[in-house]
């Protein structure tokens, strides 16, 4: 078990754990995932952190087969310019390893922005803390149980 699932246990969210054997070689975790599980790789989102001006973290879930949009993150954010966060800092502050970054559970919590385009499928996909790891959930029960707000940071 995982922090993200322990979480999901906890609080009784409605979720399925989809695991694959994860091939270190992989150039993306997340369309890895996609592909692996044979899913949509438009319902399978990453987790990504990022620092603000003034040295906040931000977690982004954005669709795997796009990127993440820094100045409507910033925009989102209320917050004048946004970098990718220091992978360190990112693994220190969820206590999760890149490649396995879950928006539940993480170590501290961070201000959470998930991508508009998670809204109209029945449910998503995300990391549940693991590389090989996913778990599916509704959009609304992300966004619960990581206070998320919804915005366009995605980019096709």
């Amino acid at each position: 078990m995982t922090p993200a699932l322990d979480l999901l246990k906890k609080v009784r969210a409605e979720h399925r754990i989809h695991s694959y054997e994860h091939d270190p070689k992989a150039a993306s975790y997340g369309l890895e995932a996609a592909e692996k599980l044979g899913l949509d790789p438009a319902q399978v989102f990453k987790t990504l952190l990022a620092s603000s001006e003034k040295g906040e973290l931000l977690v982004a879930v954005v669709p795997v087969v796009g990127s993440l949009d820094l100045k409507a993150l910033a925009h989102a954010a209320g917050v004048k310019k946004v970098e990718m966060a220091d992978p360190a800092a990112a693994q220190r502050s969820t206590g999760y390893l890149l490649g396995g970054i879950s928006p539940l559970g993480q170590k501290k919590r961070l201000r959470t922005f998930i991508d508009i385009t998670a809204q109209p499928f029945p449910t998503i996909f995300v990391s549940a803390g693991r590389r090989g790891l996913e778990v599916e959930l509704s959009a609304a029960v992300l966004a619960e149980h990581t206070q998320a707000t919804f915005a366009p940071i995605g980019r096709a």
